[in-house]
């Protein structure tokens, strides 16, 4: 009988799909929030940084890079999206599309920082528990180090 890992164990999803659902999960927050609040407060806040976790957790490790990169380019997108949509969520109505993503992103800033630590935090640390980088590296890349 073999036994099932831990959840940190199970990192097997493709990286674009990591990416669509991260996407998706990212807007149903901001959609549950703007629903029940009418801006973005802390529950998008907690909700993102939750989210950096837990999809650094799912991908496998051959899309690390594309999740590493994922946090800040998630968060700009998506407050673009929302900058062009409903505005007034994340800025003053009459600031351009710019300057709400900005405010956006300024506002959401510590957010972005905690979750792409997380992100990076947890991606670094399955890269490296069960071995040297280098190891690690050349069983990625499939040639020998050194």
């Amino acid at each position: 009988m073999t036994r099932a890992g831990g959840f940190w164990q199970v990192g097997q999803e493709p990286g674009r799909q990591v990416v669509l659902l991260g996407v998706a999960l990212t807007l149903t927050a901001v959609a549950v929030d703007v629903l029940l609040v009418g801006s973005l407060s802390l529950f998008f806040d907690l909700c993102f940084m939750a989210l950096c976790l837990g999809l650094a957790a799912l991908v496998r490790r051959q899309d690390f890079y594309l999740v590493a990169l994922l946090p800040p380019v998630l968060m700009v997108v998506v407050f673009g999206f929302i900058a062009l949509v409903a505005r007034d969520a994340v800025a003053d109505p009459r600031d351009s599309v710019l300057q709400a993503v900005v405010s956006g992103v300024a506002t959401h800033g510590v957010a972005l920082f905690i979750g792409y630590a997380l992100c990076l935090g947890w991606l670094g640390w399955r890269l490296h528990r069960k071995g040297d980088l280098a190891s690690e590296l050349e069983r990625e890349l499939g040639q020998p180090a050194g």
